[in-house]
């Protein structure tokens, strides 16, 4: 008999656990966080309504806490905290490499700019990490590649297979700027 698969917070909310990693806030606060073009809000776009949504889910499974904050002519706001179990949720999910190529674009993205504020090692770790992860996919393309046909005539599988490999080169040149990038901002920050 399978035991049932425990449902894990997907890249959306353990972002909201990233903010709230940072500090307690409010709804509207998160939200405004959310939108700024200059994090996340450059990879992708969240309605109010599902970040309250997703707030009351997180809140359900034990990650997070509300408490209500009265204000003076206006309603009362729900202030949102980490729990400790949310925190060691958030802490493991930003040091874990993504597992597929289709996720560097939200969840990797997500990861990187969470751990480069929680600590710069900690982000090149998980850009190591994630390189050590693309070299793995590589490897396995190419001990299972398709050959072209004779006379030529690549098939499709091995015209679907270079262009994968393609773009896992590209993911890994891309991890070889941030690292330099973090690398020269360490040095330059400690100078």
């Amino acid at each position: 008999m399978m035991s049932p698969m425990v449902p894990l917070p997907l890249t959306i909310e353990h972002a909201l656990l990233g903010y709230l990693n940072q500090k307690p806030m409010y709804g509207y606060e998160i939200s405004q966080h959310l939108a700024n073009s200059e994090g996340l809000g450059a990879v992708w776009r969240l309605k109010q309504s599902q970040l309250y949504a997703l707030l009351s889910k997180l809140e359900e499974k034990g990650y997070i806490t509300a408490t209500i904050e009265p204000q003076d002519a206006r309603p009362p706001r729900k202030v949102y905290r980490l729990t400790e179990e949310g925190k060691n949720t958030f802490m493991k999910w930003i040091q874990s490499p993504v597992l597929h190529g289709r996720q560097i674009r939200l969840d990797f993205l997500a990861k990187l700019y969470f751990a480069r504020r929680v600590d710069l090692s900690l982000a090149k770790a998980l850009i190591e990490r994630q390189r050590e992860t693309c070299y793995g996919w590589l490897d396995g393309m190419r001990s299972d590649e398709p050959q072209p046909a004779s006379r030529g005539d690549p098939s499709y599988e091995w015209l679907v297979n270079q262009y994968r490999e393609g773009q896992v080169q590209a993911t890994l040149k891309w991890l070889d700027l941030c690292w330099d990038t973090l690398v020269e901002g360490l040095s330059m920050k400690d100078s």
